[in-house]
């Protein structure tokens, strides 16, 4: 059983149950009960078919833990009872916002004990889609100072990656609005207003990187401006229009503006076990399935703090 967005014209119309049926269990195959599953701006991307590869109906929700109850005969790595997760794989259609899934064993990872499973829940696509792109920084032979643009899901998310791995961190916003809680509540080390011209240009030049993570159209000139030489700018929000800069800015100063789309399967267990290395909390709120659609309202206001995640298993999905 899951719960169906259905659309027309690129706008949510109608949402439901729809009986779903899993799939019979190959050899290679994990069926786990989901326990919580986070909620993500893609979703809301795809229940709009932003991307114009969207079937409805859509069962949506990519940010899946559950608890093993199936193992087919070839999985041995995993054992009934034990806690998974599934980041972004599968159908499209068929996501965590439903009682049960089946899975290839090699999309799946184990949930460290010492996680709680709706912490664990925002690391299988917001956090991993941070944490891939700064893990090419490990290893630099001086102290880095990075932006993190845009303070949503996996723009918080990265300012906690990026302060556990040494980073000065700054968190670059359109308004004032999230100062106190990105430098008090997240420990970022400086906050930076892009609408601000004299922030703006008190800052150039003083960034090594720059992890974009705005959903939306945003211009990127200004903030190729910010870099250092051979600085760099990861794009990890997914922009529904065309971004524009001009090519002077990259010449210049040999900046570099790349793409980095969530993460391979060894980042994402690789990220689990970070978070509990270095003592790290998700910022979730957590709701039932019958709120998910005022959660997808607040999403597009961002009017969340940080995360939503859903508790399946205690919601209503007869």
């Amino acid at each position: 059983m899951g719960f169906m967005m259905e659309s027309g014209l690129g706008f949510m119309m109608e949402s439901g149950l729809v009986d779903e049926r899993v799939r019979k269990t190959e050899p290679e195959d994990v069926v786990f009960r989901v326990l919580y599953c986070g909620v993500d701006h893609t979703d809301l991307h795809f229940m709009r078919s932003d991307t114009r590869i969207t079937n409805y109906p859509l069962v949506p929700g990519h940010e899946v833990v559950g608890e093993v109850i199936e193992l087919g005969s070839e999985v041995k790595k995993l054992k009934e009872g034990e806690m998974v997760g599934v980041g972004c794989y599968g159908r499209p259609t068929q996501g965590g916002f439903s009682s049960a899934m089946v899975v290839h064993q090699k999309f799946v990872v184990k949930i460290p004990k010492e996680l709680a499973p709706e912490q664990a829940a925002p690391l299988l696509c917001a956090g991993v889609t941070a944490y891939s792109p700064l893990k090419q920084l490990i290893g630099s032979n001086r102290p880095l100072k990075g932006g993190i643009l845009g303070l949503g899901g996996v723009g918080h998310l990265g300012v906690l990656i990026a302060k556990a791995m040494g980073h000065h961190v700054t968190v670059i916003s359109s308004t004032n609005k999230k100062r106190d809680e990105a430098l008090e509540h997240l420990g970022a080390d400086a906050f930076l207003v892009s609408s601000n011209g004299a922030e703006m240009e008190a800052a150039t030049g003083t960034l090594d990187y720059i992890l974009d993570t705005v959903p939306a159209m945003h211009p990127l000139q200004a903030y190729l401006s910010l870099l250092k030489v051979e600085g760099k700018i990861f794009i990890v929000g997914i922009s529904p229009k065309p971004l524009e800069f001009d090519a002077s800015g990259l010449i210049l100063g040999k900046k570099t503006l790349s793409g980095s789309f969530i993460g391979n399967m060894e980042e994402t267990q690789e990220i689990l076990e970070f978070w509990v290395e270095k003592g790290l909390k998700t910022m979730v709120e957590v709701v039932k399935m019958d709120y998910v659609n005022k959660a997808f309202e607040r999403i597009e206001r961002n009017d969340v703090r940080y995360r939503f995640v859903v508790n399946v298993a205690g919601s209503n999905l007869e």
